[in-house]
């Protein structure tokens, strides 16, 4: 099993003294060229007179985008704690058994606009990019990722694993798993519930993360579709609808009340 996870708007910052991010040591080195590409625009992007405009932050975001201009020399912590919005806590990596801390070292790989693809145990200094920015000399991210990130997916899941995508549709655009439309699912959490009550995307995003860890804390062979479905059943409600069409991935729905 594959489970892509996205990154979080929310950070840790960076710890008062450490190493600085080694480019060489993350994961996927194949990802190093367009990584330094865009550490090297993003800093300058970051340190022009339009970086609130190119990178879509307010002026009360100043503090961090001035802080993406040290990038490469700002101290760094694992990549699993760096992220600390409601999906990553419900995921609750650090916390996980240890067998399946195992499982997550195998099967989780954490998707930015900036790195690209990263293991949890990757260690990169806190950041402020979104996958959107149209940053000096590169403009979108978006189709540059998706030449390389889809094969990646595919090579990492092997021929007879199943993936959970647990990003939204702005983070798959960097990129979906390449002809595996049969073996890959995306997690969604139904926010109306039949008695008239909404849950929030807050509360969706930390019942994903959730989900997830569920799955990892599972001895299960996570080898279908049907077989996500089974181990998530014992405790949520669940719906899985298949590709409507070509081109499209299997949909699995979490129920929750209000």
């Amino acid at each position: 099993m594959l489970i892509i996870v996205p990154p979080s708007e929310t950070k840790q910052p960076p710890p008062e003294r450490g190493s600085p991010v080694a480019l060489d040591a993350l994961s996927f080195p194949e990802l190093t060229p367009l990584r330094e590409r865009i550490l090297d625009a993003l800093i300058e992007t970051s340190a022009g007179p339009d970086a609130f405009e190119r990178l879509f932050e307010r002026p009360t975001m100043a503090a961090h985008v001035a802080r993406n201009t040290r990038l490469l020399e700002l101290a760094t912590r694992p990549a699993a704690e760096v992220y600390t919005g409601p999906l990553h806590a419900g995921l609750g990596l650090a916390s996980l058994s240890a067998a399946a801390a195992e499982r997550a070292k195998r099967s989780v790989v954490i998707t930015s606009a900036l790195w690209g693809a990263l293991r949890p145990t990757d260690r990169i200094p806190a950041y402020r990019l979104r996958a959107w920015s149209s940053l000096v000399g590169m403009n979108r991210l978006e189709p540059m990722w998706r030449t390389i990130l889809p094969g990646l997916f595919a090579r990492l899941v092997g021929p007879d694993g199943v993936i959970l995508d647990l990003r939204p549709p702005s983070f798959q655009a960097l990129g979906m798993p390449t002809g595996l439309n049969d073996r890959t699912v995306a997690l969604r959490v139904d926010q109306s519930d039949d008695g008239g009550g909404r849950i929030g995307d807050v509360v969706a995003k930390r019942i994903r993360g959730q989900a997830a860890r569920h799955l990892l804390e599972s001895s299960a062979e996570h080898d279908s579709p049907d077989v996500l479905v089974d181990v998530l059943a014992e405790r949520w409600p669940v719906r899985l609808q298949e590709p409507t069409r070509p081109g499209k991935v299997w949909t699995m729905t979490l129920s929750v009340d209000a």
